[in-house]
């Protein structure tokens, strides 16, 4: 149980964690300064939602999102959210895939070097399929989250940052709900399409409990972080490389790397709700449906990366803001 929920927990967590968050550009977007409260909530918020998720995608044995879509809204709505959900799963693969080329120009290599190499990666990990998947994230994201905690943790203590709550200045205790709603869509769209393969209720209290958390104090210590540095970030196509900024040059490495595995970690989690979805429809090989997808993805990066966040993420968050009530809501009036 405890080896499966931790699977999942890892999947979960890799859906959430990548170009955008782990640079620090989405939680810049949503958070900034008097977010302490939104940060909280946002916790208690997708934990709720995940564990409700994964509770009905378990129950049914669901195999892709829209048969989870179906269940929690209904037929009718499900179609719109069918649609919605797949553009953007694409537009998500878009902006790690300029993620990956953003990354790649920081150390002064063009930016169709890093695209080519996730795209690459990408097709060679969906040869194995869904356990290619699931493989990856196990071996990858605690190596993701211990280095991120880490810098996090260490630029805490040199800036001698603090951490008061004051309940009197938490204007932005709202964006807890669009930043909740906008990631909760990929991650229904994942668990749409493992739902068959999760075994027991305890993999789903440690899945949920544990992302959640981990995902609230991450979260917490990197706004407080960013707060710091607000005059300067709008300089920064990459946030977290302006807490580098006086760091060791192996520091900056080291988390460069970790940083391209985030973006590459839900990429393939965006690619998978897509082939999963696809493939009712067409019967080809999970690595081929992949590389179709990228033949027609990748030639949209050219929009930019920091651009495509901004203009995409606060519009989904809004929409998503149905789907994530509908979620919340469903073991109230259907039990499960």
């Amino acid at each position: 149980m405890w080896k499966s929920g931790m699977k999942w927990m890892f999947l979960i967590i890799g859906t959430m964690v990548g170009a955008g968050y782990a640079s620090g550009r989405e939680l810049w977007q949503f958070f900034g300064h008097e977010s302490g409260l939104a940060i909280i909530l946002f916790t208690l918020l997708f934990i709720s939602a995940v564990g409700i998720t994964m509770k009905v995608s378990y129950q049914n044995q669901t195999s892709n999102y829209f048969a989870l879509l179906e269940i929690i809204l209904g037929k009718r709505i499900a179609r719109f959210y069918d649609i919605l959900i797949f553009f953007y799963l694409m537009s998500t693969t878009v902006i790690m895939i300029a993620g990956s080329g953003a990354t790649f120009e920081a150390f002064q290599l063009s930016k169709w070097i890093g695209i080519i190499f996730i795209v690459a990666f990408i097709i060679i990990i969906f040869i194995n399929g869904i356990q290619g998947v699931l493989t990856f994230n196990v071996i990858i994201l605690p190596l993701l989250i211990v280095g991120l905690l880490s810098i996090l943790m260490i630029y805490t203590m040199d800036e001698q940052l603090t951490f008061i709550l004051s309940l009197d200045h938490q204007a932005n205790w709202t964006a807890a709900f669009t930043f909740t709603a906008l990631n909760i869509l990929s991650i229904l769209a994942v668990l749409g399409a493992v739902g068959e393969k999760i075994e027991s209720n305890g993999e789903i209290v440690i899945a949920s409990v544990g992302s959640g958390l981990i995902l609230g104090l991450t979260s917490f210590l990197y706004n407080n972080s960013l707060m710091q540095i607000s005059e300067i970030i709008i300089l920064y196509e990459i946030p977290l490389f302006a807490i580098l900024k006086n760091y060791p040059s192996y520091t900056y490495i080291i988390m460069s790397i970790l940083l391209w595995c985030a973006i590459f970690t839900t990429a393939i989690s965006s690619v998978l709700g897509l082939v999963t979805r696809i493939t009712r429809f067409l019967k080809y090989h999970m690595w081929q449906i992949a590389l179709i997808l990228l033949v027609i993805l990748t030639p949209l990066t050219n929009i930019g990366f920091s651009t495509l966040v901004a203009f995409l993420y606060p519009i989904y968050g809004m929409v998503n803001l149905y789907l994530l009530c509908a979620i919340l809501l469903f073991p109230f009036y259907k039990r499960i």
